[in-house]
């Protein structure tokens, strides 16, 4: 326990390089769902760190001792923990927690609310045409999920473009992206240090519609010029960003740049590192957890 309970804390420091190469050199759908899990288990591998960091300590308060049958002389002796050590793990594990449901009400509430907003709104095919001079375009969750367009983004562009367009945004509601999102941000809340996890996310599903988009129209330069084209116009009327975390441009430059290259090839490599970590994060708490055990049982009275 000296050792494995500090190692999944120890590899959200990989969060940074390990997001990086993902969003950029992995196939876009691939790198949303491994940045995802590596948000969650990372998180979740962290807390219990934490977690079991601050049930060490708790083995040498004198009345929790008692409840617990534990002899303090031999926990003293044996416990593998600092009592300050434990005491910044339950500070540090209570902040986690606090900002981890403070994250995932804020979340429920905004699915809720367009689930809602979704459910009043009269589209045709899954379209709804808002009247509204100001160039946007976005996909609202819901149960259907509606694709909302302004009329000012559908002057913006051609006939082709707007087929672009479309299959874009559909493409986040079939694809479920605002649950990615989502997701990753809830790791994030409960480890800062996973932030740049989340932020690749909200990238790597907006290359994921864009490769889409390519696919459907079979012409990538073009869905680049879209791209470009409706991001300067929603930049220039200073359209609001999304509440539930994938509306809006994203990173255009770089969804430009790999729009004119080839499409990012599957490869093996990256869902076999991802995996090494992940597991190595998941073995690390089995043995911590184990090894608590052992001492739970070593100072009972």
């Amino acid at each position: 326990m000296r050792v494995a309970v500090y190692l999944p804390l120890l590899l959200t420091l990989l969060a940074t390089p390990g997001a990086r190469l993902l969003a950029a050199r992995c196939e876009p759908r691939l790198a949303t769902w491994l940045l995802t899990v590596s948000a969650l288990v990372l998180a979740a591998a962290g807390t219990l760190s934490l977690a079991l960091l601050t049930l060490t300590g708790l083995l040498r308060v004198p009345v929790l001792a008692a409840l617990g049958q534990w002899s303090l002389h031999l926990a003293a002796r044996r416990d593998p923990v600092e009592l300050s050590v434990a005491a910044a793990a339950g500070l540090l594990l209570a902040v986690a927690t606090v900002a981890a449901v403070r994250v995932f009400a804020i979340r429920c509430r905004s699915l809720a609310r367009a689930a809602t907003d979704a459910a009043c709104l009269a589209a045709t095919d899954g379209l709804v045409i808002v009247d509204d001079p100001v160039p946007d375009a976005y996909a609202l969750p819901g149960l259907p999920g509606r694709v909302v367009v302004s009329t000012g983004m559908l002057d913006t562009l051609d006939p082709g473009e707007r087929a672009i367009l479309l299959a874009h945004e559909r493409t986040h509601l079939a694809g479920h992206h605002y649950a990615f999102v989502a997701l990753a941000q809830l790791g994030a809340a409960a480890n800062p240090l996973l932030r740049p996890l989340a932020t690749a996310v909200a990238y790597t599903v907006e290359r994921w519609a864009d490769e889409r988009a390519a696919a459907v129209t079979g012409d990538r330069r073009r869905v680049a010029r879209t791209v470009g084209k409706a991001a300067l116009a929603v930049g220039r009327a200073r359209s609001r960003e999304a509440t539930l975390g994938i509306r809006g441009a994203g990173p255009v430059p770089r969804r430009v740049a790999a729009l004119l290259g080839p499409p990012a090839a599957m490869r093996a490599t990256p869902a076999l590192a991802t995996a090494a970590v992940l597991g190595t994060a998941v073995w690390s708490i089995s043995e911590a957890v184990q090894d608590l055990h052992v001492l739970l049982r070593f100072v009972g009275a």
